[in-house]
Order: structure tokens, then C-alpha cells, then sequence
């Protein structure tokens, strides 16, 4: 299946379009292919668009002063990425955004996406689903990093995303649930032993 009929199919578990309006919809995106490793938004760069995955993965991460890195987010298949702030208001990235694996994206320019807003308020909405889906995200994870333990964030998140887990590097996972790889490691030891 083309990329641009997955993004048609995903946008309509959102809202109802007919088949002129999906047309106008996808016909604002461009397909690009990343290759791993490969960077899509990073610091002092203005995040001009919002990436849909068709196939692949990406981990957004902050670097602090001291070089340390935190990841904030990933995105699989039917997720959407960027450097959300950088994006609304257009301002100089803080993030990087990079390719887990070979990818393939579909992106819009911001300005392409704020016209397809204007136009059509089924777009509007569906614009406005996605950002209240991933704010809640952000809430949610925020709170767990807050009034849960590190075990039980990690086993948050694999009662959720275990099927995302085997496809991040270990340092990557750790740094999203606020523990070091070596704790991370300990915690999946301690589970493996229980279960023998």
C-alpha cells in the first residue's frame, strides 16, 4: 500500500471525508525516506514540518549542558513526530528528532498545514484530535515520571508499548522512563527471574 492511501486511512478513524477532500488532504504531504540515524528536526533549526511515519521509527531527545540526553518521545508506524513547540511557533528547535531505523515519513509544511486548517473544518478538527491525543500523552507520561516508581513506570510502559520496546535501544528506553540502562537492565533481570 502507498503511503499516501495509509495517511488517507489513518486521517478517517478521525473524521469523515469524502473522496475529494481525502485527495486535498494528502495531496499537502510529501514523502521522504530516512535512513537510520539520519537526523529530521535538530537544535537551532526551525521545525517547519510535522512528520506522519509510514514505516519505521523515531526518538526525539534534549541534550543538556552537561551532555547528557534525555529521550522526550517516539513514534512508530501511524504516530506523528516533530519538535511540537519549534513547529506552533515557529521558532529554533530545542530537540532532535532521528531515524531508529530505515523510515519512511510523510510530512506537511507548516504553512501547507495551517491552509488545509483554514479550508476545511473536518482538517481543523482532525488537526486538533491529533494535539489533544498527544498532550494527553504528555500528561500522562509527566505523571508517571512524577508518582510512579521506576519499576512501575517500565511496566507502564510495557503493558502498553511492549511491541515498540523491541524495536528501541536500551539506553534509549532508560532514558525515557528517567533510569539509567544499568537500572533498566537490573529491573528486566529481577522480571526474569521471577518468572523462572
Amino acid at each position: 500500500m502507498n503511503s499516501k492511501k495509509i495517511l488517507s486511512q489513518y486521517i478517517q478513524n478521525f473524521v469523515d471525508l469524502n473522496e475529494d477532500e481525502v485527495n486535498q488532504f494528502v495531496s499537502c504531504f510529501e514523502e521522504i525516506k530516512v535512513k537510520k540515524r539520519q537526523f529530521i528536526v535538530q537544535p537551532n533549526f526551525i521545525a517547519h514540518h510535522v512528520h506522519f511515519v509510514v514505516k519505521g521509527a523515531f526518538r526525539s531527545y534534549v541534550v543538556t549542558d552537561e551532555g547528557n540526553d534525555h529521550t522526550t518521545s517516539f513514534a512508530i508506524e501511524n504516530w506523528w513526530i516533530t519538535d511540537y513547540n519549534s513547529f506552533i511557533y515557529q521558532q529554533p528547535a530545542t530537540s532532535f528528532v532521528i531515524a531508529l531505523e530505515d523510515s519512511i515519513i510523510l510530512r506537511v509544511h507548516y504553512e501547507k498545514q495551517k491552509e488545509l486548517k483554514q479550508v476545511n473544518h473536518k482538517f481543523e478538527t482532525f488537526f486538533r484530535i491529533i494535539a489533544e491525543r498527544g498532550l494527553a500523552f504528555f500528561q500522562r507520561r509527566i505523571t508517571h515520571n512524577i508518582t510512579l516508581s521506576a519499576e512501575r513506570r517500565y511496566d507502564q510502559f510495557m503493558s502498553k508499548y511492549s511491541h515498540i520496546a523491541q524495536r528501541l535501544p536500551q539506553y534509549a528506553l532508560a532514558s525515557f522512563l528517567g533510569m539509567t540502562p544499568e537500572f533498566l537492565s537490573k529491573i528486566r533481570n529481577n522480571k526474569v527471574q521471577k518468572k523462572s
